[in-house]
């Protein structure tokens, strides 16, 4: 791929995550309209490590970190990390080098999926302390 061709491809993702964004900010994900409902959620009735995610981030976007972190706490704790591996890969194809990066042994991946997959198991247990980890429960207290 020539790097013209790399660049507006690059062009139109980073276009497309800010307008993804900014629809973020202004529809709120938790009312019905553009945004599809969690899949697992929806025919399973249980909550993924990811649901919450985009009512978090539209929270984190109006400066709401309290309901953010009620909605989602994994995403918030995330979302830093996330977002500088994204802008470090942009910044890679744009000048050929990216941010620092940090060297994870194995061992620190696979305990980061089993907080993942166990956070994902112990948010659908339906007793105290537990349920609190489901989305927005800790508004409601």
């Amino acid at each position: 791929m020539n790097e013209t061709r790399k660049r507006y491809l690059l062009a139109a993702a980073f276009l497309s995550g800010l307008t993804g964004l900014a629809l973020l900010g202004l529809y709120d994900p938790a009312r019905p309209g553009i945004f599809p409902p969690c899949p697992l959620r929806y025919f399973t009735g249980l909550y993924c490590p990811g649901c919450g995610s985009l009512r978090a981030i539209h929270q984190l976007l109006l400066g709401n970190v309290r309901e953010a972190w009620a909605l989602n706490p994994l995403t918030v704790m995330f979302l830093p990390f996330v977002s500088y591996g994204l802008v470090s890969e942009g910044l890679i194809h744009l000048r050929g080098r990216g941010l620092p990066q940090v060297f994870l042994p194995a061992i620190w991946i696979r305990a980061l999926c089993a907080v993942v997959v166990l956070f994902g198991i112990v948010r659908n247990l339906p007793f105290h302390p537990f349920n609190l980890l489901a989305p927005g429960a800790p508004l409601h207290l």
